[in-house]
């Protein structure tokens, strides 16, 4: 009897002490990329909170030093705006007179901010009419 007490106390305490263990290298590492993780989808979010939409202009100039945009907005007043990101390099290619699709990213208020993307607009088609 004293033979599986003590046998049963040897299991308990190698149980306890396997228990007690130092955690693996790939244990110390879960803990890091799950806050990795969250520190990206944080980011993710706030990328996806930020407002834009597109807009048809006419261009009535651009400055390639100075990073802006003037247009030609519906009413007919001139609007310079700020432009940024990978529409800067599609500023050189941007003729005055000419209609183009830009993306525009806002703020809270829904206020331009910033021009980010810029595509020449499609050519409307027209159609021929008919004589009989």
């Amino acid at each position: 009897m004293k033979k599986a007490a003590l046998l049963l106390s040897f299991v308990f305490v190698a149980g306890v002490a396997g228990a007690h263990e130092t955690p693996k290298a790939s244990d110390a590492k879960a803990p890091a990329a799950a806050a990795e993780s969250k520190a990206t989808a944080s980011t993710h979010a706030a990328k996806a909170a930020v407002k834009t939409h597109k807009v048809e202009a006419e261009v009535v100039s651009t400055d390639a030093a100075a990073k802006t945009i003037t247009l030609k907005s519906e009413t007919g007043e001139n609007k310079t705006a700020p432009v940024e990101g990978k529409a800067i390099a599609e500023l050189k290619t941007v003729k005055a007179g000419e209609k183009y699709t830009l993306t525009c990213r806002d703020n809270e208020a829904g206020e331009h901010q910033a021009i980010t993307n810029i595509a020449k607009a499609p050519a409307v088609k027209k159609t021929a009419t008919k004589t009989k």
